[in-house]
């Protein structure tokens, strides 16, 4: 069985890189080693290096797993907070009727 891989766009493989070298950023910053963050996040070390050098086909709950132990995954939960959605919001806003009736009571006081 042959499988076809679409292109990934160049500029969705500049995101996974950057994603991958903030990652990579944040674990030194708190002065742990790969081996310390891969072991403290279930992942083998491989994965996480994999992770850091921006390589898109690492699961999403290994980054979860890596931010989880960086104190970080709150960023991951407020990734599309539809409370910020700008676009959604307008969108929303637009749906909007441009009055409310107040509805008539079928039953006389």
């Amino acid at each position: 069985m042959t499988t076809y891989s679409r292109p990934v766009p160049a500029a969705i493989e500049r995101t996974i890189a950057q994603l991958g070298k903030n990652v990579s950023r944040a674990r030194r910053r708190r002065r742990l080693s790969r081996s310390s963050l891969a072991e403290r996040s279930g992942v083998s070390e491989a994965t996480l290096k994999r992770l850091e050098k921006g390589d898109g086909s690492v699961a999403l709950e290994n980054l979860a797993r890596a931010l989880h132990v960086l104190g970080e995954l709150d960023r991951l939960d407020k990734l599309l907070d539809s409370g910020t959605d700008d676009l959604g919001l307008v969108l929303m806003d637009e749906q909007l009727p441009k009055r409310v009736r107040q509805r008539r009571s079928s039953g006389a006081l």
